[in-house]
């Protein structure tokens, strides 16, 4: 992200302010986020940057970040003063999302154009659901019942649409978008395609990828009209299609053989499949691929798109359909193993997305200060849990009155 190569300063929560401040270009949001407060005596700056600090410290709940505030360690922070965890509430609660949607819009568009996806061929986006945050009892507005065996309500829980971005070793979370009691993920995916094509514009995007759910006639035409070709896993739920697929392609020998690391990789491809009664497009492309691994595994998997082939390589197309597994893994794995998006601070539902976007911008902000802000130079990228452990380390050391 930096365009001058030189010796890089150890990482401390105030160097990565100032990064995020002067190279991501958030000086104006830090300052100012979208404090929907009347006469508020806490900063909104303070309270925002401690919440992004205790996600990059992995301290979720708001208990946690009083505590932190309230400790030595506030100065090292960058944090003006302390308060408690009822002020976060009351902040997030009254804190808009468009400024921090904006803001990582921005962030996004300013990767792009200081190369950090060079040498990357394609840069994707990843949509898929998840859940975040359960509870037994009092709903609020966003909550949708599960239900055991017997169908009977055993509690609630949160539902989600997450937006990556995906481009060479970086997946970076962009958006959410919620869905409650009455709506559908592919409803809601849907709202959050056309949100993100209007942050980032259509050059931006050159593929979506997206799981079996979204293969629906109303999220591609979406896609389409957004100017957004897509790349969608075929499953069951599209079952002429499918069995038509794989009809034609058991009978074949596959059309393409390689290896990939220790893997053996057999594909399948054919760009004139009809397509269903509801889906506008001309004709449906298919790829099947089995993948077998060195213990005897084999995976096999059967994605649509409508990429035209002499547009893109059956290579290509296989390697986009697998990076969806960058969102699995680097977004809900991470956001919520290491992260705290399953944990629920504060049960509103404006606090509820307002953590959930800033879990996404402190994700993002992660990746790039550490995977290229400080992986300038010929050394190795450092791990996440080794930034985790300097930051913890330079909260312990003495801080110096900074004059500037």
């Amino acid at each position: 992200m930096a365009a001058a190569e030189g010796p890089v300063k150890g990482p401390t929560p105030r160097r990565v302010r100032k990064y995020a401040a002067k190279c991501l270009g958030l000086k104006s949001y830090l300052r100012s986020p979208g404090d929907g407060r009347a006469q508020a005596r806490i900063p909104a700056a303070a309270l925002l940057w401690a919440l992004l600090m205790g996600a990059l410290l992995r301290r979720a709940a708001f208990a946690g970040i009083e505590a932190l505030v309230g400790s030595r360690a506030r100065r090292a922070l960058g944090v003006s003063q302390s308060f408690g965890d009822d002020a976060l509430r009351y902040f997030t609660e009254r804190l808009s999302p468009a400024p921090t949607r904006a803001a990582l819009a921005s962030v996004l568009r300013r990767a792009k154009r200081n190369k950090a996806f060079e040498g990357c061929h394609f840069v994707g986006l990843a949509l898929d659901g998840t859940t975040a945050g359960r509870r037994r009892e009092s709903p609020c507005r966003l909550c949708r019942p599960y239900h055991n065996a017997a169908r009977e309500v055993v509690g609630y829980r949160h539902h989600l649409v997450l937006a990556a971005v995906l481009g060479a070793d970086l997946t970076l979370p962009l958006d959410v978008e919620p869905y409650g009691p009455g709506d559908s993920e592919y409803a809601a995916g849907q709202r959050l395609l056309r949100r993100v094509r209007a942050s980032v514009g259509a050059r931006f995007i050159d593929d979506v990828v997206v799981d079996g759910e979204f293969a629906t006639a109303p999220f591609l035409h979406a896609a389409t009209e957004v100017g957004w070709r897509v790349v969608a896993r075929l499953k069951d739920n599209l079952p002429d299609l499918f069995q038509a697929a794989q009809w034609r392609f058991r009978s074949q020998a596959p059309h393409l053989s390689f290896r990939e690391g220790f893997d053996r990789v057999e594909l399948w491809d054919a760009d004139d499949f009809d397509p269903w009664e509801s889906l506008g497009w001309e004709t449906v492309r298919v790829i099947r691929y089995r993948q077998h691994h060195r213990n005897g595994d084999v995976v096999e998997a059967y994605w649509l798109t409508d990429f035209p082939s002499r547009h893109l390589s059956s290579r290509c197309l296989y390697a986009m359909a697998k990076s969806r597994w960058q969102i699995e893994n680097q977004g809900f794995n991470d956001a919520k193993n290491r992260y705290g998006l399953e944990h629920i601070c504060d049960h509103h539902p404006y606090s509820l997305l307002i953590v959930w976007l800033l879990t996404c911008l402190a994700l993002t902000l992660e990746r790039l200060y550490r995977l290229r802000y400080l992986h300038r130079g010929t050394h190795p990228a450092r791990t996440a849990i080794d930034l985790l452990l300097l930051f913890q380390l330079s909260l312990s050391a003495p801080t110096l009155a900074d004059s500037s």
